[in-house]
């Protein structure tokens, strides 16, 4: 039974998944949809034009990569308010600017003033839109990032360094802590496999059940 076709009970428009990279954002969005019969919205990696060159020249791309990625995920969550079909969400517009674009400015990565430019433009994006009905933060420490980072093999990702992992995950923890936009679910995935372990995707399965069910 798709969860936005429950009679009596108010539509779930938008669920999103939050989490480093590598943590399992993609995965979980497509084992959920197939789920709920939900729609997908991808991170835009395959067409970003930026992605590649940004992992190679990271000062020289930041704040072009940074604005793709704003853009993009603002039209989703336009699309995502103005359709009739429930909509899960790789990656949020928050993390753009909460972990992504700060971590790259205190890194000297983008110039002071292509960041403030940046936030501004953020802030009058959000004020526009609503926050997901259920987030979803997925939790993973370095070593399981490495992993799934290292078994999808992407050319772009091979440059990653711990250090950026780390500082990364060190903002998400700090985003998620003061999170009040509305429901929020955290899934720790170090001891969770949940693309090929049919029992560890029950677990999530169930975990992701009840916030739904809270939703109502």
């Amino acid at each position: 039974m798709q969860t936005e076709q429950i009679s009596g009970k108010r539509q779930i428009k938008h669920v999103a998944i939050a989490g480093n990279i590598g943590a399992g954002k993609t995965t979980l969005s497509e084992l959920l949809a197939r789920r709920f019969g939900w729609d997908v919205h991808y991170e835009s990696t395959d067409n970003n034009p930026y992605l590649a060159d940004f992992y190679m020249e990271m000062k020289r791309w930041s704040f072009n990569l940074q604005v793709f990625f704003l853009s993009s995920r603002y039209q989703q969550v336009l699309q995502i308010q103005a359709g009739n079909r429930t909509v899960i969400q790789d990656r949020t517009i928050y993390e753009d600017a909460h972990i992504f674009a700060p971590n790259l400015a205190d890194m000297g990565l983008m110039e002071r003033r292509d960041f403030d430019n940046y936030l501004t433009l953020f802030d009058c994006m959000v004020s526009q839109i609503n926050a997901p009905d259920l987030l979803i933060y997925l939790r993973a420490s370095i070593p399981t990032l490495v992993e799934h980072i290292q078994s999808r093999g992407r050319d772009y990702e091979g440059s990653i360094s711990l250090d950026y992992l780390k500082r990364l995950n060190e903002r998400y923890d700090e985003w998620i802590a003061g999170y009040k936009h509305g429901r929020l679910l955290v899934i720790n995935v170090d001891n969770l496999d949940f693309q090929n372990n049919p029992e560890d995707f029950a677990k999530v399965l169930e975990m992701v059940q009840a916030e739904l069910h809270g939703l109502f």
